[in-house]
């Protein structure tokens, strides 16, 4: 059996870093598009829980979904097209759930 110590414990310079940048070169408009995608899909899909929250969710839902799709096309890194398709997921669910509860305006 080998055994490989340094796969067991990173080193002291290798340590875990939460960062969308993993080929070490920085990103900031992907990083920035990434990171509205995800809330406006948080947004959306919580807004759901409410039927009375319905415009929200909409107008969140589908500005998420036009930025995620865009950002999806420009990403540069795993970790961005990560973030990218969960708030792809949450706004397509909650635009789609905002829709069917009353859509884009208030009711009359």
């Amino acid at each position: 059996m080998v055994v490989v110590p340094h796969v067991l414990q990173p080193s002291e310079r290798e340590r875990f870093r939460l960062t969308l940048n993993t080929d070490g070169r920085p990103h900031p408009v992907e990083n920035v598009l990434a990171v509205v995608t995800v809330v406006c899909g948080v947004v959306a899909f919580i807004a759901t829980f409410w039927t009375s929250a319905h415009m929200i969710a909409s107008w969140a839902g589908t500005l998420g979904f036009g930025v995620g799709l865009y950002s999806q096309y420009v990403s540069a890194t795993t970790p961005q097209r990560v973030l990218n398709i969960v708030g792809l997921v949450g706004a397509f669910v909650g635009a789609a759930l905002g829709i069917a509860h009353g859509g884009f305006l208030p009711h009359p």
